[in-house]
């Protein structure tokens, strides 16, 4: 399979800020990761905590081998520099009619990064079609400034604070990003993208995963983390990630309690101001 992308390729992702699909692994090799991932989901209830859905690679063996694939890296470093970070990694799973969605949003709203040069892999587990609720993107919106937003704190919404876009999305634009299980999608970190709900009889199950360049800091608070995985880091803005040698390896078990701790304190950074 390709492993980096072509100069045709760059052009579309800085054109449109997204690029799919990319076909990146094996669909019985994601079969493999879909079954761990779901035997997570049964030791914890059935879905995943938002405590083990943040930053997942630090717990599992497995998802710390992925996060460092160059099926995936060697394609993010075309469009940001051969110099990466892993930021941030967790699943976005919509069961068949649970009503979740993702409204309208930027990634980079309460990131607290430096600069917008950011990008998502998106990797499919599950086919993630127009009736699963694949992710719909707006084309060329990354070329603008952050956006207002307004937070919902909803609770069919998976992000974070059920944030969205406070100005009116022209959906007419949007398009799907329509994945096959093992394909995989890039989109820039102020990309106008959102995904509603899941009315296929599967479930749709991606795994998101934030990559950075190396330059890039932490401007909104202390104690943020990143795992290399490519080329040299320069500029140690981040603590550097333990890799788990185990399943909830019990060193990283208590630096990913620290530093989600931290990063809760980053993405709520205006709620704590407000009391």
């Amino acid at each position: 399979m390709p492993e980096a992308l072509s100069a045709d390729q760059v052009a579309r992702y800085k054109q449109d800020g997204f690029l799919s699909p990319l076909p990146a692994f094996d669909a019985a090799e994601v079969a493999g990761w879909l079954a761990r991932l779901e035997a997570i989901e049964a030791e914890e209830g059935g879905k995943l905590s938002l405590a083990t859905n943040t930053k997942p690679h630090l717990l599992f063996p497995w998802l710390s081998d992925l996060i460092r694939r160059k099926e995936i890296v060697d394609a993010v470093a075309e469009v940001i520099g051969p110099d990466v970070l892993l930021w941030g990694s967790g699943f976005f799973a919509k069961n068949p009619n649970d009503g979740k969605i993702v409204s309208w949003h930027q990634d980079s709203t309460y990131w607290g990064l430096s600069e917008p040069e950011i990008v998502t892999a998106w990797v499919a587990f599950t086919p993630s079609t127009r009736q699963a609720g694949c992710m719909r993107v707006v084309p060329g919106t990354h070329t603008t400034d952050q956006l207002p937003h307004t937070d919902t704190h909803a609770d069919n919404n998976l992000l974070s604070r059920g944030q969205e876009i406070a100005v009116e999305v022209d959906e007419t634009q949007a398009v799907d990003v329509v994945l096959a299980p093992g394909q995989m999608s890039l989109h820039h970190v102020r990309l106008i993208h959102g995904s509603g709900v899941n009315q296929a009889p599967h479930r749709r199950v991606g795994l998101a995963l934030r990559y950075i360049p190396t330059r890039i800091r932490q401007t909104a608070g202390q104690g943020d983390s990143a795992t290399l995985v490519r080329g040299t880091d320069r500029f140690h803005n981040f603590e550097v990630e333990p890799v788990p040698r185990v399943d909830r390896d019990p060193d990283c078990v208590a630096f990913h309690a620290k530093v989600n701790g931290d990063r809760e304190k980053i993405l709520h950074r205006e709620l704590s101001k407000a009391g």
